[in-house]
């Protein structure tokens, strides 16, 4: 064993075994990677958890198949936290050790990055912000515009509350507050729902978007408001919806319930008319947008036309970062059709199982 090799392999070890880092060679496998320099084909692919379904089922699959696309020798190292913070720095800093020059960062608590990509750009590796802005001097971020779905989803609740929305109360079940994304989504829903309902009543931020905990606090508002003290619901997302529907079904109560994501269960839910909307983001064009981006910048190419606006870190302390952001759509029974089944995100088939076939066959899915 040479000495890279041995630096590599004492690199990889000091992440848990737990993590199994991608079998698909690691940097100095074949004593040809260079630990310093890199090789300029690895690209590190970092995602923050997999209780939220689209990570696995999409944005991983997406991304490695359009870097694949782009750089046919190119080879992804992928790991995933499960949402614990120090497991994603230790694979953080594997790919650093490792010499992988471009990482793809959805990060599980993005002030914990800073510290992180600092160090990273200070060995030249180039570092693109996912789906959540990361704090630090990113080279690029491709996301949505998290505030403006915060006022989609407030908009599909008072829409869903109808006539009575002005006299409404309203229970908020926020997303985690690790999650940069989190905070914008309740800012904008807030913009919305302070103005368009009589009062949010009861509020919670939900660690790890844990729809168990979201049941738990949907069980608590329950015990606390009484069961004719609230009229709706607003979930951050469709895992949280899932617990909080469970909840109120368990105590017989059925109000509008709104999330996000366009999850095949929460699709399901809003089909047989448990919960009232979802927002759609399109994730193909974030993942294949991210993968384009990476390759460019391993490349050393101009990444300028893929990233149009600048944004500011939630910090403030880092301004200029080029971005990409892109826009989202309120998902009804109305549109399930014309959305996530004409953008093939599923198929009917999919969506309309034994349990949920005459649902679809009312919704006019077939």
């Amino acid at each position: 064993m040479n000495a890279m090799t041995r630096r590599v392999v004492i690199g990889t070890a000091a992440v848990s075994m737990a993590l199994s880092l991608a079998a698909c060679g690691q940097a100095g496998d074949n004593g040809s990677g260079d630990a310093n320099g890199g090789d300029g084909k690895t690209i590190g692919l970092l995602l923050p958890e997999n209780k939220t379904t689209r990570y696995e089922t999409f944005d991983r699959p997406i991304i490695e198949a359009k870097i694949k696309a782009l750089c046919s020798d190119c080879e992804v190292k992928y790991n995933n936290a499960a949402q614990d913070t120090e497991t994603q720095k230790k694979q953080f800093d594997a790919l650093v050790t490792q010499g992988v020059k471009v990482i793809i960062l959805d990060s599980v608590d993005y002030k914990a990055t800073k510290s992180w990509v600092q160090q990273a750009e200070k060995k030249g590796v180039k570092v693109v912000a996912y789906d959540r802005l990361a704090e630090g001097p990113i080279s690029a971020y491709v996301s949505y515009d998290n505030e403006k779905i915060g006022r989609l989803q407030g908009e599909a609740l008072v829409k869903a509350l109808g006539a009575k929305a002005k006299d409404a109360n309203v229970v908020m079940i926020n997303g985690s507050p690790t999650d940069p994304n989190a905070p914008l989504f309740k800012k904008g829903a807030h913009s919305v729902l302070d103005g368009g309902v009589k009062k949010v009543v009861y509020e919670q931020d939900i660690p790890d978007w844990s729809p168990d905990e979201a049941n738990k606090k949907m069980g608590a508002a329950i015990d606390s408001l009484g069961k004719e003290g609230f009229q709706g619901v607003y979930s951050a997302n469709d895992g949280m919806a899932g617990g909080i529907i469970t909840a109120l079904g368990k105590q017989g109560v059925k109000v509008p319930v709104g999330g996000q994501d366009a999850e095949l269960a929460g699709l399901q839910r809003i089909l047989k008319g448990d919960q009232s909307f979802t927002i759609y983001k399109q994730i193909k064009p974030e993942a294949e947008t991210t993968a384009e981006i990476a390759v460019k910048l391993l490349k050393g190419e101009k990444i300028d036309d893929l990233v149009p606006v600048k944004v500011t870190s939630l910090t403030g302390e880092f301004k200029d970062i080029p971005a990409k952001l892109y826009d989202a759509q309120i998902v009804t029974k109305e549109n399930i059709a014309s959305t996530i089944i004409a953008d093939n995100v599923y198929k009917a088939a999919d969506i309309c199982t034994a349990e949920y076939k005459a649902a679809c066959e009312a919704a006019g899915i077939k």
